[in-house]
């Protein structure tokens, strides 16, 4: 019997050794976690990996072609951080008892109408219809991009969180459609426009600029930032992250890339 426990205390502490012999191999460097969508998230955290690798922090990055993933991920911590929202998104999040907080604003992607039947504004024909994102942070952003195009008018002009009720003059009589944002690009061809995220829009091969029929402004609300569960903003390996993406790399990078302004920094 007392060599059975002398051989058990043996082999735990062979274990013990080896385990502490391994976190000690991996001592100095961290691992963080990303959740983002492809463009040009993903883009961006895989510009800056070697930077901070080379601080001793290791970038894995989760990418989804999908809204409703990535905060979950961050509340369940599941993820460290993710980068694919823009601030009133989040904060639906945070009106349903998530607890998140945004750690550093990077870059603004112009939401813009796109119609493969249509070459102006002024060619959409009364009856069309237009398909908008069914989030509702989302969907107030295309009501709103739709009024000030003109073609709507909202009850109230400064609310993020629009929805059809809330239009009140129609003229043209336009029909939306809801659907999730990363179908839209998709569902262009069955409706006469779309209003798309430029996140699913740039990887569908449009410009905005080029053609899009109206892009949102430049002084966008709708800052796109890296978000993190409330606690973690202070943590120097998320620091080190938001500003590896707010470095003169990206922003020289952003603007080679994107030179039509799909992508606008706002560092």
């Amino acid at each position: 019997m007392k060599k059975v426990l002398v051989f058990a205390l043996v082999l735990l502490t062979a274990f013990c050794v080896f385990a502490g012999g391994n976190k000690e191999a991996k001592s100095g460097r961290i691992t963080l976690v990303i959740a983002c969508t492809p463009e040009p998230h993903a883009s961006m955290l895989n510009l800056v990996k070697d930077d901070l690798a080379a601080q001793g922090i290791d970038l894995v990055i989760q990418e989804y072609n999908e809204y409703n993933v990535e905060n979950e991920a961050v509340e369940a911590g599941e993820a460290d951080a993710n980068f694919f929202q823009h601030i009133p998104y989040m904060n639906k999040y945070i009106s349903m008892g998530y607890h998140l907080v945004n750690a550093g604003g990077i870059h603004v992607e112009p939401l813009a109408l796109y119609s493969k039947k249509y070459k102006s504004l002024s060619a959409i024909p009364a009856g069309a219809t237009i398909a908008i994102p069914n989030d509702p942070t989302n969907e107030g952003r295309a009501l709103l991009l739709l009024q000030s195009a003109g073609l709507i008018k909202l009850a109230d002009s400064s609310n993020l969180e629009a929805t059809e009720l809330d239009v009140v003059s129609n003229p043209k009589n336009l029909k939306f459609h809801a659907v999730d944002a990363a179908t839209l690009p998709r569902v262009l061809e069955d409706v006469d426009a779309a209003v798309i995220n430029g996140n699913y829009a740039i990887p569908a091969g449009f410009n905005a600029a080029k053609d899009g029929l109206f892009v949102e402004g430049a002084d966008s609300p709708y800052v796109n930032i890296v978000t993190v569960k409330a606690g973690r903003e202070n943590d120097p390996a998320i620091k080190a992250l938001v500003s590896a993406l707010q470095s003169q790399k990206v922003k020289d990078w952003v603007a080679k890339t994107y030179p039509d302004g799909n992508v606008v920094t706002v560092f």
